[in-house]
């Protein structure tokens, strides 16, 4: 059984522990109580694999797996609306606006598994503008959770229409899914494309086409 006395001290460290580095400082935020949870649970997990959770280089596993996947799914505990609307401004500009090669790091919902790559997100104004670091802050926000890559494409785009009203909205996605290369099939090389497109990037295919057009080129 693992000794909760000492997991609870550890809990307690890892979450709320400051680091005083060459005057930076550092404080470890998590929910003590879901860490504890996870952590026994992990404990027992190391114990179902035929591990032994209380050799030297496990003692601290089951916090700092609890730790990850809280941070790793971070993404339940904000609102991409919300963040969206803090930083509307209204411009009459009304060209693409696009932002590329947004890193994704996410999970499988089915293996909880990571998927990792690319979005590639544009938006044609309607009268408001965004700041442009919301929009990689609503994407990691959608990854951040159990995801399966399509719906994370949709829900992206649906964001981006509902908050601003543009006159169009485009997604693509790009991802590789460690669970068709790490396991099953085995794929090393495989690459999964989806695509949203809402309003004008929808109606009219020479605008979808420019879209396509833009995120392919490298201007740096």
């Amino acid at each position: 059984m693992v000794n909760n006395e000492i997991m609870d001290k550890k809990i307690k460290k890892e979450c709320f522990e400051e680091h005083h580095l060459d005057g930076y400082e550092k404080l470890d935020l998590y929910n003590p109580t879901t860490i504890k949870k996870l952590s026994h649970h992990y404990y027992e997990i190391l114990k179902l694999i035929g591990e032994n959770p209380d050799r030297e280089g496990l003692l601290d596993t089951p916090v700092r797996v609890a730790k990850a996947i809280q941070f790793l799914t971070h993404g339940y505990d904000a609102n991409p609306e919300q963040i969206l609307r803090s930083a509307m401004f209204q411009e009459e500009y009304r060209q693409m606006v696009i932002v590329k090669d947004i890193e994704i790091y996410s999970m499988c919902e089915h293996h909880m598994i990571p998927f990792i790559g690319k979005a590639h997100v544009a938006y044609i104004p309607n009268g408001y503008i965004v700041g442009l670091s919301k929009i990689p802050r609503i994407v990691d926000i959608f990854a951040r959770r159990l995801q399966v890559q399509e719906r994370m494409t949709q829900e992206i785009a649906e964001t981006l229409n509902n908050v601003l009203n543009p006159i169009g909205v485009a997604v693509v996605c790009e991802a590789r899914h460690m669970c068709m290369m790490m396991r099953g099939v085995e794929k090393q090389n495989s690459i999964a494309t989806t695509s949203a497109v809402i309003g004008e990037f929808h109606n009219d295919p020479e605008t979808r086409q420019e879209f396509f057009d833009l995120i392919k080129n490298r201007l740096f």
